[in-house]
This record gives C-alpha cells, sequence and structure tokens, in this order.
C-alpha cells in the first residue's frame, strides 16, 4: 500500500513537471483528447464502450497532431493507439481500395432473355409432340409468330431437362394416345335396369360414342326380346348413316339380350362387334360410367312409375346429358358441341326434370 501511494505521488509529479513544461497549444490538443475519452467512457455499455468509425478516426487526427508536435515524449496518450488494431487498419485500407474501383453498373446489352410465355410454349409443343426435333419446333414456333432462334430452343430445352426428339419418341408412347386415334370409330352400348314404384322390373338399352361421350337412347322396356333389341339396331343404324357418322367397331359385353340379329344389323352396315370377356364390366367402362351417372344424378331422384314414365325421363336426361352439361373427360366442353357463353347478359336458370338439375344459361337479350 505505501509503495502504491508513492508510486501515484512520483506519477503526479512527472505529471506536473512535463505539463508546465508544455505550450498552450499542446496543452490544448491534450484536453480535446482526454474530453472525447472521458465522452466514450462515460457510455452505459454493460461489457466495453464501442467506438464508431469517426470517433476513432478523430482520436487518431488528434493523437497524430500532439504526437507530430512534442516527438520522442513517453505520454500516456500514446496508449490511445491501441484502439486501432492492425486488422482495422487493413480494413480501412481495403475499403479506400474497393471505393476507388467502383463503377456504374451498366445495362446488359446483347438479345434480350426469352420470355416466359414462350418457353411455357415451346415445352408445351415439346410434350405434345415427342417426335419433333429442335428445328422442327423452331420453325413451328416461327410460324407463330415468334423470333427465336435454333440454339435458343436447344438450351431451353436443355435447361428443362427435355430429351433430344429420339429419346422422347421412344419414351412418348402409351395406350391413351393410341386409343385416341380410334376413338372416333367406336360406339359401346349396354343394358341396364329399373325398378318401378310396383317393383316392375324395365330394362333400357343405351349407345354411348366413346370419343365424344355422346349418348344415343334406344329405348326401355319389360321385354327385351330379340326383336325388340334387333329393331333399335336398325334405328340407331339409320341416324347413323343420316349423320354421317364414321363408326366401325361396337362394344358390347356377352348378355344374351344381345341376340346374333342384333349383331348382323351392324355387320351389314360394315362395323364390327368387339365382344367383352365374361365377367369384366371394366371392359366397358365408358358405358358403365355412364350408368353410374344417370343413377346419381337422374333416377335416384326420382320414382319411376311406369314405362311411358322411365322413357320420358330418360330423354329429357339425355338432351341435358349430350347439349348442357360439361364432361370432365372431354375437357369441360358438352358432348354436342355449343358455343360459350360471352360474358353478358344475365344468368338465368333452367329447370330440368322438374328442378331435380339446374341448368345455367346466359339471356340472349
Amino acid at each position: 500500500m505505501p509503495y502504491q501511494l508513492l508510486a501515484q505521488l512520483v506519477s503526479l509529479l512527472i505529471d506536473v513537471f512535463t505539463t508546465s513544461r508544455r505550450s498552450d497549444q499542446q496543452k490544448d490538443l491534450e484536453i480535446l483528447l482526454l474530453r472525447q475519452q472521458l465522452r466514450i467512457l462515460q457510455r452505459h455499455h454493460p461489457t466495453s464502450p464501442r467506438i464508431s468509425r469517426w470517433e476513432k478516426l478523430g482520436l487518431a487526427v488528434l493523437t497524430a497532431k500532439f504526437t507530430g508536435q512534442r516527438r520522442g515524449a513517453k505520454t500516456k496518450l500514446n496508449q490511445v493507439l491501441l484502439l486501432f488494431k492492425p486488422d482495422t487498419v487493413l480494413k480501412w485500407h481495403m475499403e479506400l481500395v474497393r471505393r476507388k474501383w467502383t463503377f456504374v453498373h451498366r445495362p446488359r446489352s446483347g438479345r434480350p432473355p426469352t420470355c416466359p410465355e414462350l418457353q411455357a410454349l415451346l415445352l408445351r409443343l415439346a410434350q405434345e409432340n415427342p417426335t419433333w426435333g429442335y428445328g422442327k419446333l423452331h420453325g413451328e414456333l416461327l410460324k407463330l409468330g415468334y423470333d427465336i432462334g435454333r440454339s435458343t430452343v436447344r438450351d431451353i430445352l436443355k435447361r428443362q431437362h427435355i430429351a433430344p426428339a429420339p429419346q422422347r419418341a421412344r419414351n412418348g408412347g402409351n395406350w391413351s394416345s393410341l386409343l385416341r386415334h380410334y376413338g372416333k370409330q367406336l360406339m359401346a352400348c349396354d343394358f341396364f335396369t329399373v325398378e318401378t314404384a310396383w317393383l316392375k322390373t324395365l330394362y333400357v338399352l343405351f349407345f354411348i360414342e366413346l370419343d365424344t361421350r355422346r349418348v344415343h337412347f334406344a329405348g326401355c322396356t319389360a321385354h327385351p326380346i330379340g326383336e325388340w333389341v334387333a329393331q333399335q339396331a336398325r334405328q340407331l343404324t339409320w341416324q347413323l348413316r343420316d349423320e354421317q357418322l364414321p363408326m366401325r367397331f361396337l362394344i358390347h359385353d356377352r348378355d344374351a339380350k344381345f341376340p346374333i340379329s342384333f349383331d348382323s344389323v351392324f355387320a351389314a352396315e360394315g362395323i364390327e362387334i368387339l365382344r367383352t370377356p365374361y365377367r369384366t364390366p371394366t371392359a366397358n367402362a365408358f358405358a358403365e360410367r355412364w350408368v353410374r351417372s344417370v343413377r346419381e344424378e337422374c333416377l335416384d331422384k326420382l320414382v319411376i312409375l311406369n314405362e311411358a314414365h322411365l322413357h320420358r325421363v330418360l330423354t329429357e336426361y339425355v338432351s341435358y346429358y349430350n347439349q348442357a352439361r360439361p364432361h370432365q373427360g372431354i375437357e369441360q366442353r358438352c358432348p354436342i358441341p355449343i358455343e360459350r357463353s360471352q360474358r353478358h347478359g344475365a344468368v338465368e336458370r333452367r329447370d330440368v326434370l322438374g328442378g331435380i338439375i339446374h341448368d345455367y344459361e346466359r339471356d340472349a337479350a
């Protein structure tokens, strides 16, 4: 303890002696340095006061001025240099160099990027046409009015990991695309039963076009004998001949209600009969799906009284199904194509089967 007190007294005497020999300008600089240090130390910080870049720069300038006027003196003010680490000085220098070589970025020159709409169209064409190469795709886009280079077509397809035409052609075939080619020539038929209010069984015969999903209601009867079934086949062939529908194949199961005379009527018109295997309703899936639709949307919501009532109900439902009901299997179109309504005019509701089904259309007026 006495040694510490003695050391403080000696230090005080040295400070007094050195201060008395300094000029007024040196004393002013020292006062400014001390005041700046006090401001930094008086900040409330949990560990140590953080010194900003500009405060460090101010301390450095004052220290340089003070030491420049009094070189070789050993003072406590030289400890201010501890505020600057070598890394800090190097960092400041790198910042100055970076700012020196900073330049204004000019807009990128050259060909503008391909618009997303054109890229989406190119990918669609490549996926829908697996045998088309870069040249064919390039020509198709030029025909559609797009100014694009052949190399750009190649680069876009490679970025999207689309294989070249030979590879896409080998992997692009499927049963759906193959059977779609024959859809316009295929028709299916089937029977289904309806129970009346008096538990009398009625048999319904219908035909459906696989391409358009258009349904032909042949008729209903309580006794589907061979003569009646053959007569319905003749009436359908007359209709096909009048409308010039290119039917070449007819699908039906091996039900005994389809006699030889039924097949002979279609064979005379050049239509080949395709019989499904035993107990495989999925082989006639289009017809089975329509039976489900007519039951869920119509027959399950009514009590059929007699044969005439069933004929009238199915006639009205088939007319609605063909002309006004959008079908998911043909991209929300109707089996009989209609012109889509424009967005003007009031939306009117039309009741089908007394309000069991609602159909909506715009008022032409």
